[in-house]
């Protein structure tokens, strides 16, 4: 293993991907015992995410499903990655984050995203348009004042109001700049188009003011990593996913994952065959020689402190190898946690 992974944290982001013949709870369950092998196997931290009314995603409440997640562990990180905040008032937010840093102390981050909901039928439902991104800066401003007891409404966020959960800012689009403006850790993705990250990182080091938050810039990098016993093994866990994005980029509708081979056998117009295709590329997937070489390359050339993975596939078992041969390769050291 090299210095550069291992000076470099690995974390795991699950977005709670309904598997086809499979239940919400299940997707949510399954989220929580990945969580608890993440912790296991080592890795730093373990975030969950925010979509409303996609077929294949469970996670639409990140904070209830990051209590449960910090219930059922006991040393990882437990975050977001991440609330969207335009979809929600600033002191909702920071109260939510005060009861889970309230409960688990010092285990608690607070990933945000300025994304607005998916369709025009959950933005009405939500009560809130595509503008809504646009503020997303006064947005922050007034999520952190909220812990800093400094709202011009003279009202106070209770128990958030002196607690110090640390913020992250998902970089999608403008994120990156926010992100340095606000001083604050950036999460960048994806691993499939590494000049935009490059850029998007030069830009968030360049502009990077210091806060009471975070003194100097800090990235952490995400994306898809599979590690498999053959580079066609952990191709085949590329798959599902790059099926289900396919048929929502194509039909508008995000749908549970299938198994790798029915989404293989699966009909497909060109557009779609195309859009499969590019899904299964770029992505660091191979054997454990393999995906260390690559990530080497990754870590070297972004400078990430971090990397957050974010896989996801059918097949559950294949899925919690990969963790844990990734955790190999990073040289994770697994951690004894008491049943």
């Amino acid at each position: 293993m090299s210095s550069v992974i291992a000076s470099t944290r690995f974390s795991v982001l699950d977005r709670s991907r309904i598997r086809e013949g499979h239940t919400a709870a299940e997707a949510l369950r399954d989220t929580v015992e990945l969580a608890r092998e993440a912790e296991r196997l080592g890795y730093h931290r373990f975030w969950v995410a925010e979509h409303h009314g996609v077929p294949g995603v469970a996670g639409s409440a990140p904070t209830v499903l990051a209590a449960a997640v910090a219930g059922a562990t006991r040393a990882i990180r437990v975050g977001t990655g991440g609330v969207m905040l335009p979809n929600h008032r600033p002191l909702v937010v920071a109260e939510q984050f005060g009861v889970l840093e309230s409960l688990f102390p010092g285990r608690i981050d607070m990933g945000l995203g300025r994304s607005v909901g998916f369709t025009d039928g959950v933005r009405r439902a939500l009560g809130r348009d595509k503008d809504d991104a646009d503020d997303f800066d006064a947005q922050l401003a007034e999520l952190l004042g909220w812990f800093r007891g400094t709202s011009p409404t003279g009202a106070h966020a209770r128990p958030a109001e002196g607690l110090t959960v640390p913020p992250f800012v998902l970089a999608m689009g403008e994120g990156a700049a926010v992100a340095a403006r606000a001083g604050l850790p950036m999460v960048i993705g994806d691993l499939r188009d590494r000049d935009r990250m490059l850029r998007g990182i030069d830009r968030y080091r360049a502009a990077f003011r210091p806060s009471g938050w975070s003194p100097e810039p800090y990235v952490v990098v995400s994306g898809t990593i599979a590690v498999a016993d053959s580079p066609e093994a952990a191709r085949r866990l590329l798959v599902p996913e790059a099926w289900s994005m396919a048929q929502a980029r194509t039909r508008g509708s995000f749908p549970p994952l299938p198994p790798a081979e029915e989404a293989r056998a699966r009909t497909m117009t060109a557009k779609e065959r195309d859009l499969y295709e590019s899904g299964l590329a770029g992505h660091l997937a191979g054997t454990e020689e393999q995906v260390a070489e690559e990530l080497e390359s990754l870590v070297g050339n972004t400078g990430a402190q971090e990397v957050l993975v974010t896989t996801s596939t059918y097949d559950r078992e294949a899925l919690l190898d990969s963790y844990r041969r990734l955790a190999r390769v990073t040289g994770a050291e697994p951690v004894a946690v008491p049943a």
